[in-house]
């Protein structure tokens, strides 16, 4: 029913159906049964719904023939919303207030384009609220004369919540609370009540705990997931070892961080006689203890991922599993399936087979350990066994790197912060690139390939990890930006490869232009996602890819192990019945899931990054502008905190934001995208997780100064 669905909808937004009426659409779809036509019936109901089709003169019209956008609202604090058209190639719709006619943040809506006072052709006003994306939240509560209210953490969620006394949980002015929004009343705020009340605002663990609920995130799990659990063996019995091959007697280990406790990796190299190496990657048999359909599965599914948080991790699968029986814990027997492939001096694959395994992980070793051995520091006794192979691992990831950089995997620079909490104080610091992690990334490349091949090469129903090509019109401005630099390009916009894109990093790096151009091409890729069709992974530039190495924090891992091992178990003739709908319903809610948890954990790393700085107000560090925008100017310190100098703070003069070149500019003074800066921190907002800069100077790549903004009323600079 799934892919019937997926099907319809498809062929409406490629215009096959579009147009036609019900018979029509009966004839096409293939349906003839009584039955048949029900289902398909209930698919157009099921698209009406949701807005991808529209019922016109008897006829059935797919919104875009229609005239209308179908996407998603983005916020803005200021009241107005941005429309994300479900077509990635489609640019945003700016809708003013006015034109929102009720819809808020995250609502799914039907729009039409309408002539802008601007002169622009980039507005649009809402005809149709499909559905409320929003239905519960978080904020801080107030209480007015006559009822309370409460102004939602998301300050894109522009409008207060309406609370009546009687449904204000006993909360008072400050808390932290979790509303639940039961009206949207037509020309009104919504109305909610309050379920929960969280803590005080403005301290650290309420603020956190308030955006963690507010996506709706919780620790516990259900009795009936715990109860299960509780049946589950701690240990592997000796007839589950049946039909495995036996790995325990190998040289298996696992590489993690220091502070990890579950483990689904583990990996082995081995140089052969004939100059090749054997890589072993050894995944965690998850699927072996969560059943398709049982508690514990339903569970999975609805999470479908890890969350990970400074302090905490809000698990995809209880603990006592993840970090128990599912975990390659060093020194115990574990359930696996195993890729094991055999890789050339040039980094090919020249043989590779998967198999349902146990292993027994000889070492529980850290990133900082194994980097400590590349480094050539003496190792801790336990270790000297396998400093041999951990030096043939660094072979065979400078190997495997150098052949993904020839066939121009994109390796664009993203700097990730690693927050930490000791003893109440918070570090921020930018993660580390070390050696030790690429050996690990490459490794777990090459596995996720090699069974994405496998599956594509059978033709079964799966789930591939896609990264599409950016679209034309995102590949054409990065062109313009590119030539606005001086940089000459000879690829076009409509069929850019990701080796044109690996090749204009390689021409400016070393460069100072080299920041804002990765800043530039990062914000010109789309976002990877989860799907049911395999058209490639463009930054990998990898014809096939999926997740197959994660199955204790991803659900996509999970369902790639199921499909795998049936295929394993001769079923291939069962698959489809088996799991062609799960793998179609999983790719859609992973891929949601996955964006929601991305969301989460920016905007709690914002607010420990705000609690930071909130102690170095009235300091001074050096920094690299990040982003540009009409109403201000992003800069970027080295430990990757992100501070906003409002146009208000800048230099006096008359402003003017250029979107093609990034650059925000008066008569005197001008901002771009990638400079080099000096700026002193003027204050934190835990309120708003913002935190606010002044610009000083510019600085040359010598450190001296090119101009001083700073400004002589504030005392503090």
């Amino acid at each position: 029913m799934e892919n019937l669905y997926l099907k319809l909808k498809e062929q409406f937004n490629d215009g096959t159906l579009s147009g036609k009426g019900k018979k029509a659409v009966y004839r096409l779809s293939g349906a003839n049964s009584a039955f048949e036509k029900e289902a398909v019936g209930e698919i157009l109901r099921r698209l009406e719904k949701e807005g991808e089709i529209v019922s016109e003169n008897g006829v059935f019209l797919s919104a875009k023939d229609a005239g209308l956008i179908r996407g998603v609202l983005r916020g803005n604090e200021r009241g107005f919303a941005f429309l994300i058209s479900d077509d990635p190639a489609r640019k945003d719709c700016f809708l003013p207030n006015r034109n929102l006619h009720g819809a808020l943040h995250k609502d799914v809506v039907l729009a039409r384009p309408v002539p802008s006072a601007r002169g622009s052709n980039d507005e649009a006003e809402v005809v149709n609220i499909l559905s409320r994306g929003v239905t519960s939240l978080c904020g801080t509560y107030h209480s007015a004369r006559s009822f309370g209210y409460v102004r939602p953490d998301d300050k894109n969620y522009f409008t207060d919540v309406m609370i009546p006394f009687r449904r204000s949980g006993g909360a008072v002015d400050g808390d932290k609370v979790y509303v639940a929004i039961t009206s949207f009343p037509s020309n009104d705020n919504p109305q909610g009540e309050v379920r929960e009340i969280i803590g005080k605002s403005d301290d650290l663990f309420a603020e956190e705990n308030s955006i963690v609920r507010g996506y709706g995130y919780q620790d516990e799990f259900p009795a009936k997931v715990r109860a299960e659990v509780a049946r589950i063996p701690k240990e592997v019995g000796e007839e589950e070892l049946s039909g495995r091959h036996d790995f325990t007697d190998r040289l298996i280990v696992t590489i993690d961080g220091d502070h990890s406790r579950d483990f689904d990796d583990a990996v082995e190299v081995e140089k052969l006689a004939n100059g090749n190496y054997r890589l072993g990657v050894h995944i965690a048999d998850v699927s072996h203890y969560v059943k398709v359909g049982s508690p514990i599965d339903k569970e999975a599914f609805a999470r479908s991922t890890s969350v990970y948080f400074p302090d905490r991790v809000i698990p995809m699968l209880p603990e006592i599993l993840s970090n128990g029986i599912c975990s390659l814990n060093e020194g115990e027997v574990r359930l696996t399936l195993s890729c094991i492939m055999e890789i050339d001096p040039s980094g090919e694959t020249v043989d590779k087979k998967i198999v349902k395994s146990a292993i027994r992980s000889r070492h529980r070793m850290t990133y900082r350990e194994v980097q400590s051995m590349l480094d050539g520091n003496p190792v801790v006794g336990k270790y000297e066994d396998v400093r041999p192979m951990v030096a043939e691992m660094k072979e065979l990831q400078e190997i495997l790197s150098a052949r993904r950089a020839r066939r121009g995997s994109v390796n664009l620079e993203v700097r990730e912060a690693e927050i930490a909490v000791e003893k109440g104080e918070i570090s921020v610091a930018r993660r580390s690139e070390a050696d030790a992690y690429q050996i690990i990334e490459e490794f777990m490349v090459a596995a996720n390939e090699a069974v994405a091949e496998y599956a594509n090469y059978l033709e079964v129903p799966f789930v591939y990890r896609v990264h599409e090509k950016p679209s034309p019109e995102k590949a054409q401005s990065f062109l313009d930006f590119l030539r606005l630099l001086g940089m000459e390009v000879r690829w076009r916009a409509e069929s850019c490869r990701p080796s044109d894109f690996s090749s204009v990093l390689r021409k400016a790096k070393g460069s100072s232009a080299f920041p804002v151009v990765n800043n530039v091409m990062l914000r010109t890729m789309q976002k990877a996602k989860y799907s049911t069709e395999n058209v490639g992974h463009f930054g990998l530039a990898s014809e096939r890819y999926c997740h197959f190495t994660s199955p204790i924090r991803r659900y996509p891992d999970l369902v790639v192990h199921r499909v795998i091992k049936a295929l394993l178990d001769g079923k291939i003739g069962e698959i489809n019945d088996l799991y062609e709908d799960l793998c179609a319903r999983c790719a859609l809610q992973s891929s949601e899931k996955e964006k929601a948890a991305d969301e989460a954990e920016r905007a709690v790393d914002e607010l420990y990054k705000t609690f930071y700085m909130r102690e170095r107000v009235g300091m001074e560090f050096d920094a690299v502008i990040s982003g540009v925008t009409a109403f201000g100017v992003f800069c970027e310190l080295e430990n990757t905190v992100e501070g906003l100098t409002r146009i208000e703070d800048l230099p006096r003069g008359q402003y003017t934001y250029d979107e093609k070149s990034f650059t925000l500019s008066s008569g005197r003074h001008s901002f771009r995208l990638g400079e080099k800066v000096r700026v002193g921190v003027l204050g934190a907002d835990v309120a708003a997780r913002r935190t606010y800069f002044i610009i000083l100077y510019k600085i040359k790549e010598e450190g001296t100064k090119v101009e001083n903004h700073r400004r002589k009323q504030r005392s503090v600079f």
